[in-house]
């Protein structure tokens, strides 16, 4: 999967207090490696086509999107990352979501308003760890899993 198109103006560094997010999420765009368990949209289910990579996005108003991908089409879930806190378990951070992101592509072209959360901890402290992301809108809910290989970012 190719994010090196993703066309943010990236260049703001995420500064957050939770010990599970000090170098992650980081500036700009970050590859995450590993395996995707779940990708579900309303009543649709992308799980099976939910590809082994994920972005975290750092855009300059400090703004941080995980990025899942299935069959070409993206999903991010945005939140501000000023709004990170420590997780419910112990080495966790939990990012407020406030939008759901749609694209294809390298390209995101829509947006809804969404509410929810996703919790992660550092993926490059070399063991596999859980990024989850759950968020509901108005008309429709949204649930990604993802789970890191443990190996250093890859920045694109």
């Amino acid at each position: 999967m190719r994010f090196a198109g993703i066309a943010f103006g990236l260049t703001a560094l995420v500064a957050t207090s939770a010990a599970a997010a000090e170098n992650f999420p980081s500036q700009g765009v970050t590859v995450v490696s590993g395996k995707c368990s779940k990708l579900v949209v309303g009543k649709l289910d992308a799980s099976k086509g939910c590809e082994g990579q994920i972005a975290s996005v750092t855009g300059p108003d400090g703004s941080v999107t995980f990025i899942f991908t299935s069959g070409g089409k993206m999903l991010g879930f945005q939140g501000n990352g000023k709004g990170i806190k420590a997780g419910n378990q112990k080495g966790t951070a939990q990012l407020p979501i406030d939008a759901i992101s749609t694209g294809a592509g390298n390209k995101m072209a829509g947006r809804v308003e969404a509410k929810g959360s996703c919790t992660f901890s550092d993926p490059y402290a070399g063991k596999p760890v859980a990024i989850q992301c759950t968020a509901k809108s108005t008309e429709m809910s949204f649930n990604g899993s993802f789970t890191s290989d443990g190996k250093k970012p890859r920045h694109k």
